[in-house]
């Protein structure tokens, strides 16, 4: 296993230069940084301060980096609670020519964030749309992670219910590329566990507080960033990554290891049935355990 943390201190006391412009009426989807207040661009600096209303998810949260680069624009909450209710009075005004800016607590819009019924709400009423390209905590922590990146799969949020989520884990493990995950510090560790269905053959990567001062990126097998973390307790924003499955793997689906777990159950124990599939498999010995008791249920 391997872990590095950024070898860097960060200040926040450079601020370019930036002029109002005078902008078309619309919706400007803006991306901001990640933690490091310096990871803005001028253009998204020019426009924040050139539009008639910032709509962003905490008010308090995008307040810090707005008032560090004086942009005095109004500020509005848009979140999962109230974004419907407000798209038609929002509609209106850019209809009657006002610039509206829309911006998410860190990175960009719309990814695992508000803003999505917006924008479709827009562009079906023929409104101005345009974005400004900028950090992505997805993108970042793929091209971190030595993963592979020419194919991947973003699937936010995993459900906070474990059984809930190893189905959906289940749904995913054959998606032939890297697969990323949003986790929260408190579902983290049950997460890890939860991937012993299917994924203990896999290299995991976790990177947390990017673009802070204690980024920290850990790379191992399953197992090895479990035991990591048994340790220590997680905190700050969390990306969990899992490596593509290997041709290995791909030979022992359900229905192989299904094959070869009656196969097995004839001649040996449950035990040494279990242990022999999990040596010649990769798979965790718990999840092949649950799967022998269902075939032994059966018969």
């Amino acid at each position: 296993m391997t872990q590095s943390n950024t070898p860097y201190p960060f200040h926040h006391d450079a601020k370019p230069t930036v002029e109002k412009r005078d902008l078309q009426a619309g919706i400007y989807i803006v991306a901001t940084p990640l933690g490091n207040l310096k990871d803005i661009t001028v253009r998204a600096l020019e426009i924040l301060h050139s539009v008639d209303l910032i709509l962003c998810e905490d008010t308090r949260v995008s307040r810090t980096l707005l008032m560090h680069y004086s942009v005095s624009a109004p500020l509005k909450a848009l979140h999962d609670y109230n974004e419907s209710k407000m798209i038609p009075s929002l509609l209106v005004q850019v209809q009657e020519g006002k610039r509206l800016a829309l911006i998410s607590d860190a990175g960009t819009p719309l990814i695992s964030d508000p803003g999505y019924k917006l924008v479709r709400a827009a562009l079906t009423a023929g409104l101005f749309i345009t974005g400004l390209p900028g950090p992505s905590a997805v993108i970042n922590a793929l091209v971190l992670s030595g993963l592979p990146t020419h194919r991947f799969f973003f699937a936010g949020f995993l459900p906070a219910k474990s059984a809930s989520r190893v189905k959906d884990l289940d749904n995913l493990k054959k998606i032939p590329g890297t697969l990323i995950f949003y986790e929260s510090p408190q579902r983290f560790k049950e997460t890890l566990q939860d991937l012993q269905h299917g994924f203990s053959m896999r290299e995991i990567v976790v990177v947390r507080e990017m673009t802070k001062k204690f980024e920290e990126i850990i790379r191992g097998s399953l197992k090895e960033v479990t035991d990591h973390f048994q340790e220590s307790q997680p905190r700050g924003e969390i990306v969990l990554l899992v490596a593509p499955p290997s041709e290995e793997e791909n030979l022992w689906d359900d229905e192989t290891l299904e094959k070869g777990l009656r196969t097995a159950l004839k001649t040996l124990s449950l035990k040494d049935a279990v242990q022999e599939i999990s040596l010649f498999s990769g798979i965790s010995r718990k999840h092949i355990y649950e799967k022998a008791l269902k075939i032994q249920e059966k018969t």
